[in-house]
């Protein structure tokens, strides 16, 4: 089994401005997720599980403690480091896909691609057929996302955040908006990335069923953060 640390956060915490009021959503959490790892991450409503899914990112800053991802600290980087080390390292998946509805399953895919100069059009192309057909949809290339069921959209997203072969994936109820079977069949697939191809996952859930697909499940429950057998402590607020 593969022991090497990829995302190691000690004493995380994260506070924001509400008005006159000091919201504190994150706070002293120490969590290592080891690399090639997928990981749950569940609990109710308000209990911090965006907020540590984009610091994991690099989406947001923490307001103390330290952040390691594949050996890199964010904490030490700016906002526009971040927005360069996330486009190298970091796919993110949404609920509800945010493809571009003009566009077709191709041209979404790749749009992270144009952001990188240094790829000729043969290379972006190699990359968005590769990824479209790693989930299953190079027949659907040409389509548009109203062309698409909710489970196909879905796997475009992630075609999209795996096209520029990132170590980490972040996924944000990835199964939310999903009938059973589409959302068992992305379940499988982000096993396969974890298993098959060494990607780190953090995966956000409110569904039971969906947890049980990762490796090990982070419960957020009254404040505190709990898991069954790995090497965690901390607390929420």
């Amino acid at each position: 089994m593969n022991t090497e640390i990829f995302i190691e956060c000690e004493k995380l915490s994260k506070s924001y401005q509400k008005g006159r009021n000091t919201i504190t959503p994150l706070e002293s959490l120490d969590l290592e997720v080891s690399k090639g790892e997928f990981m749950a991450l569940m609990g109710p409503s308000g209990s911090g599980k965006t907020t540590l899914l984009n610091l994991i990112a690099g989406i947001d800053r923490p307001t103390s403690g330290t952040l390691a991802v594949g050996g890199e600290d964010l904490t030490s980087y700016s906002r526009s480091e971040l927005t360069e080390w996330r486009s190298r390292n970091c796919g993110y998946i949404f609920q509800l896909y945010h493809l571009v509805p003009i566009l077709t399953a191709y041209e979404n895919v790749e749009l992270p691609l144009l952001l990188d100069k240094s790829l000729s059009r043969k290379q972006r192309n190699e990359r968005v057929e590769s990824a479209l057909d790693l989930v299953g949809l190079a027949d659907r290339a040409g389509h548009r996302p109203s062309e698409l069921s909710g489970g196909q959209e879905q796997r475009v997203a992630i075609a999209r955040a795996i096209v520029a072969d990132p170590g980490l994936l972040v996924a944000d109820e990835p199964t939310g908006d999903l009938d059973r079977e589409s959302g068992a069949q992305i379940l499988e697939l982000l096993k396969a990335l974890a298993g098959d191809y060494g990607k780190t996952i953090v995966m956000v859930t409110h569904d039971v069923l969906a947890a049980e697909a990762a490796a090990r499940t982070l419960r957020l429950d009254k404040g505190r953060l709990s898991e069954s057998g790995a090497q965690l402590k901390g607390e929420l607020v």
